[in-house]
């Protein structure tokens, strides 16, 4: 046991720079107070000492506001920063060096006792604040959920999860998405990037229906020249976007 707890404190000196000592972690962290009151809980449930490990279980909740049931496994090295409204179901698996921000739920969504009902976390997941996870699938190794976000799906090892209902991010065609923001003299980003806000989600389909026409129209002109047909006069018609009206609009 105090084995593990010095690999915790190591992992929260490693991961916060607010951390000044190991007796600071120890003493004044949350995360570790919940997570040394887990293992004692979970020890009980194990047993078969139910109603006493959910007793435990809820005297952590009570001093550390975080609540983790003495029937979720814990893996080695997770640190639960600031913690308060942190939330974790019976049949929950948080994996090895997991990071858990405050107010993140690892819910579930059924209400049939004895099967898989929350989520697994595999190892080095990061969850930000405030996120839902809901239901019995598995969170890829070294997977981020953004800020607020509501899983209800699996997420692919590695990938990244934002938004409500949660979406994976396509890196590469965010990458376009901003080059093309760029080229229109303003930044894609600076509109709630990744929400799921009704103005962020029409400008988004705008950019990428944008590059997508872009694509095509250089494919065609390639196409004319290796033909011999001369573009300049065309091209001195093509109408040009109004970057500042477009701005203000999306203002």
């Amino acid at each position: 046991m105090f084995s593990r707890l010095r690999e915790d404190i190591a992992s929260v000196r490693s991961r916060d720079p607010a951390a000044r000592s190991s007796l600071e972690v120890l003493t004044c962290y949350p995360g570790i107070h919940a997570l040394i009151f887990h293992r004692v809980a979970h020890g009980a449930w194990t047993r078969g000492w139910h109603w006493l490990g959910r007793f435990i279980s809820h005297l952590g909740r009570w001093l550390t506001g975080i609540e983790i049931h003495p029937g979720a496994i814990i893996g080695r090295r997770v640190f639960i920063d600031h913690g308060f409204g942190v939330v974790i179901g019976e049949t929950a698996e948080v994996g090895d060096d997991c990071t858990i921000y405050q107010g993140v739920t690892l819910g579930g969504t059924s209400l049939y006792r004895g099967e898989k009902r929350h989520p697994t976390l595999g190892r080095g997941v990061v969850v930000g604040a405030g996120a839902k996870v809901l239901g019995g699938f598995d969170v890829g190794d070294n997977a981020k959920i953004g800020s607020n976000a509501v899983v209800v799906k699996p997420v692919p090892e590695g990938a990244t999860a934002v938004g409500n209902p949660a979406r994976i991010l396509d890196r590469s065609k965010d990458e376009e998405r901003a080059q093309k923001a760029e080229q229109m003299g303003f930044s894609a980003y600076g509109v709630t990037r990744d929400m799921d806000d009704p103005l962020a989600k029409a400008f988004h389909g705008l950019l990428d229906h944008a590059v997508d026409t872009d694509r095509r129209i250089e494919a065609l002109l390639k196409r004319l020249e290796a033909a011999g047909v001369a573009l300049e006069e065309e091209e001195k018609h093509c109408e040009t976007l109004d970057a500042e009206r477009l701005s203000k609009m999306v203002d």
